[in-house]
């Protein structure tokens, strides 16, 4: 009998398996396999059918046929390099059955002579007599070869035959398990049991069916495992008990009073929740999630002020210095000037650096601005309370959670991210956290203008920025290549640097990932100074850096870059009152999906629409970000085609927190599924 609930078979090391070897294992490692359930999810992506044998008289060329045959006499070489050929016949005709890099004995013993075999394998002629070379399977037991054979995406070095021998193996080892599903859930997937269905999962006669209930049921596990590690990891944040921040509303009345516009609908709800959260005995682990330019910066800073005001110390983080120091120069603009703020940069001499970790030890600093600097291990702050992290930072599940314990108990904590996620998977990236969202772009910031322009009519483009420039505005222009590139088509940034530093001598600068982070801060001060009036870049300036006097993009080769990453490099500009334009250049022949992703964003500022639409043309996985921001890789659950299942499973998750259902239910679930040690004391 099949051990029950014995999940640790499936996460066993893969030399548990018959027949896989050191080289075997080394290989599966290759592609990530790194357990028995691993294997699980390398689907067939085909099948061949063995089942009916063919007389050797009835076979063709090139086809794969399953024969019974009577080896006859053995044709071993002498010269190293040539093949064995084994002489084989049935009642209608010969055949040669021909192996390289095969020893004698091996042959021997899988064709011993004058006993009949079965043989399977691809049909070719050689001198007007047929043979099979290399044979996929060879057998005297003909009930192993005559049957449907899977074929996967095999690793280089593994044969067909190896692969469904694993495989099989696996199947017919499968441990039985505790149902976790409760029987409202089950009835939906047709009560599929988690074994049957994988078992169905690799018969060749479900290949593609995606909408079947055991797909689907498998599906909704991953989605399940991954919210379920969410949804403990925020409850367990919630029970850690802290001092609560005193509020009033002096603090945030004098710091918008200083602002020249209005907070949105948007920007007032989230920060009523971030005040609620810090004012409450429970430690906030919270997204400020907005579009470009939707405002975070202003409400994140406005929180801060009661968290000093409650004599604790504020840490803000950027993803670059001069993004920090953009942060810093509008937080003196803002706050009183009692508050004593500094910015711990890489600029700053041994003797400032070592005065502002004395000065924070000595809580003599209230609110730090810098990069991930202001986390080392000498940085110890007095009284810490409050940490801001600001976009581009994306943490997975287990960096979150390891922030959250490193802060204290009495560290609150905000991340912001300008990265708008399809709905279907906010709680997938960010369901250990409680979200607040900015959908709203402040009132004073007008829309961008995009327009799309063939490349050869560069001559417009040329024009319209010699115009911009002499009203005194600043340009983007930004290409996907650093050099050229004989292969792709692309312009690079070098090439269109020396192009353009010809038309505007001096005053044209130019950013790639290759220019080490000290000479890019230098950079991006001079456009930021008016120095370079031209600024052209790789994607690196998705970053949400403010340049105000910056209100044109111009971005090569449009249609290789994902809608939400055009998003992204078109909110650059825009930043300031002026009205900004970004123009979109492509090359003819575009295909039916790029004129699509440039079509939408034509008609669309809003990074949410654009997100939802990018991820019905890419897929998720192709996302701004998204390999980067700690998505569980789920194997079967796609969030476009399976929205349903992520939302049944957002809903089930409400009842499991409302009910408070016992973790230890779901234990295999989450074993499994490779989440455990996230959570692992609780189950």
């Amino acid at each position: 009998m099949k051990n029950k609930n014995n999940y640790d078979y499936l996460l066993s090391d893969l030399t548990k398996l018959s027949g896989v070897g050191k080289k075997t294992m080394a290989i599966l490692k290759k592609k990530k396999v790194n357990n028995i359930f691993d294997l699980l999810w390398r689907l067939p992506k085909s099948y061949t059918d063995r089942s009916l044998t063919s007389k050797i008289n009835e076979l063709q060329v090139g086809n794969i046929h399953t024969i019974k045959v009577i080896p006859l006499k053995y044709n071993f070489p002498r010269i190293r390099n040539l093949p064995s050929r084994v002489n084989c016949e049935d009642e209608t005709g010969k055949i040669d059955c021909i192996f390289f890099n095969s020893y004698e004995g091996y042959i021997r013993k899988i064709l011993p002579l004058n006993e009949e075999v079965t043989v399977s394998g691809k049909i070719s002629i050689y001198k007007n007599k047929y043979q099979i070379t290399n044979p996929t399977y060879v057998s005297k037991d003909s009930a192993v070869i005559e049957k449907v054979h899977n074929k996967y995406s095999l690793t280089e070095g593994i044969s067909e035959r190896t692969y469904n021998k694993i495989i099989t193996q696996i199947l017919k080892n499968l441990p039985i398990l505790n149902e976790w599903h409760n029987e409202k859930i089950l009835k939906l997937f047709g009560n599929e049991g988690w074994n049957s269905s994988i078992i169905k999962l690799h018969d060749p006669v479900n290949i593609g069916n995606y909408k079947s209930n055991f797909y689907r049921r498998l599906a909704y596990d991953e989605i399940l495992s991954s919210f379920l590690v969410n949804s403990e990891i925020r409850k367990r944040i919630k029970k850690i008990k802290k001092v609560s921040k005193n509020f009033t509303k002096k603090p945030y009345e004098n710091t918008i009073s200083k602002l020249n516009f209005n907070l949105t609908n948007d920007q007032k709800n989230a920060l009523k929740y971030i005040n609620k959260d810090l004012s409450s005995k429970s430690k906030m682990f919270r997204l400020l999630q907005g579009d470009v330019g939707s405002g975070k910066t202003i409400v994140s800073l406005i929180s801060a002020l009661n968290v000093i005001e409650s004599n604790f110390q504020v840490a803000f983080m950027a993803p670059t210095e001069i993004l920090a120091r953009q942060h810093f120069n509008l937080a003196k603009q803002l706050f009183p000037k009692n508050i004593k703020i500094k910015l711990l940069s890489s600029k700053s001499d041994n003797l400032e650096k070592k005065k502002i970790v004395q000065e924070l030890k000595d809580h003599k600093i209230e609110i730090v601005f810098g990069t991930h600097a202001i986390f080392q291990k000498k940085i110890i702050f007095s009284k810490l309370g409050y940490i801001i992290i600001d976009e581009q930072h994306k943490f997975g599940v287990r960096q979150r959670k390891l922030l959250s314990d490193k802060g204290g108990k009495n560290c609150d904590i905000l991340l912001m991210s300008a990265t708008p996620i399809p709905r279907t998977l906010t709680m997938s990236i960010y369901g250990d956290m409680d979200v607040s969202i900015i959908r709203e772009k402040p009132n004073h910031r007008k829309e961008i203008k995009t327009y799309s322009k063939l490349e050869n009519k560069i001559n417009d483009v040329i024009n319209f920025v010699k115009k911009s420039i002499k009203e005194g505005n600043q340009i983007f222009w930004v290409c996907p290549l650093i050099e050229e590139s004989k292969k792709l088509d692309h312009q690079s940034v070098i090439e269109k640097y020396r192009y353009l530093n010809k038309l505007f001598p001096n005053k044209v600068g130019l950013l790639h990932g290759k220019i080490d982070s000290k000479e890019k801060e230098k950079i991006l001060n001079r456009f930021l100074n008016k120095e370079y009036l031209v600024l052209v870049s790789t994607t690196i300036i998705e970053v949400g850096i403010d340049f105000p006097n910056a209100n044109i993009i111009i971005i090569e080769n449009s249609n290789k870059f994902g809608l939400s990453q055009l998003h992204q490099l078109r909110g650059r500009v825009g930043r300031g009152s002026k009205q900004a334009t970004c123009i979109l250049l492509f090359k003819s022949n575009l295909s039916n999906n790029a004129k699509k992703r440039i079509n939408i964003l034509k008609n669309s500022n809003d990074g949410f629409k654009i997100s939802e639409e990018d991820m019905k043309l890419r897929g998720f996985g192709d996302l701004l970000g998204f390999k980067q921001s700690g998505i569980k890789n789920f194997k079967l659950a796609d969030p476009v085609h399976n929205e349903d299942l992520f939302l049944l499973a957002e809903e089930e998750i409400r009842i499991i927190e409302k009910e408070n259902v016992d973790i230890k239910r779901y234990k295999p679930l989450l074993k499994l599924y490779d989440q455990a040690d996230i959570i692992n004391d609780l189950i």
